[in-house]
């Protein structure tokens, strides 16, 4: 399975995506939304690189606009599929696990800052945030009120970073800048998955709402 997430990852290259973009430019903003909303589905595919290709493609607001619109529209999709299937016995075994349990408490108590914040990265465990939203059924406008503009705050940032590629390459301290963005996502990512799994685990769990 690790194999195949490498595979998929090395074919969804910026240079494969951008010809991808512009062999079906003719079909419109469709390959763009396409791209960024099978992200919430096929998590190895790579969200900077996605959106940034969108910005090149298509320039900075409409890229932004088709990225936002795909990434959204996925995020609310999954959430309304774990939601329906939630009793399901596939869900409920994955829900029982004690990462997901931990998550769950925590996002039932603090929704909308567990997904907005989350969203705002360009790196993270996104089908993760959707499903246990979704397990914990958090109000539907909640959750796309925050998805909305979590993504939007990502989107825009990773799209105005792809229409001015050439002045990163240009401009090394520009890329440097790119660079420490990045590496700070992936730095703060991670320390709010810890915060949320530790504040989860000193607080009493609330009743079960999925029943």
């Amino acid at each position: 399975m690790f194999g195949a997430e490498i595979s998929i990852t090395e074919s969804f290259t910026e240079q494969n995506i951008e010809l991808f973009l512009e062999r079906f430019r003719s079909l419109g903003p469709l390959p763009g939304i396409l791209l960024t909303f099978l992200k919430s589905f096929v998590p190895p595919l790579p969200t900077i690189v996605i959106v940034g290709a969108n910005a090149a493609i298509y320039g900075l607001w409409l890229g932004f606009l088709y990225s936002w619109i795909g990434l959204v529209t996925g995020s609310l999709l999954t959430f309304w599929l774990i939601r329906k299937a939630s009793d399901t016995p596939f869900i409920r075994r994955w829900a029982a696990k004690p990462k997901v349990q931990k998550a769950r408490v925590w996002a039932q108590r603090n929704g909308f800052s567990f997904v907005f914040l989350l969203s705002m990265l360009p790196i993270g465990p996104f089908v993760v945030i959707n499903m246990a939203a979704g397990l914990t059924r958090m109000p539907t406008v909640s959750f796309a009120t925050a998805v909305a503009l979590g993504k939007g705050v990502m989107v825009f940032c990773v799209s105005y970073i792809g229409t001015h590629l050439s002045d990163f390459i240009d401009q090394p301290v520009k890329f440097i800048g790119v660079a420490l963005f990045i590496a700070a996502s992936i730095w703060l990512n991670r320390r709010l998955q810890a915060y949320f799994v530790s504040a989860a685990a000193v607080a009493p769990e609330p009743a079960d709402t999925m029943e």
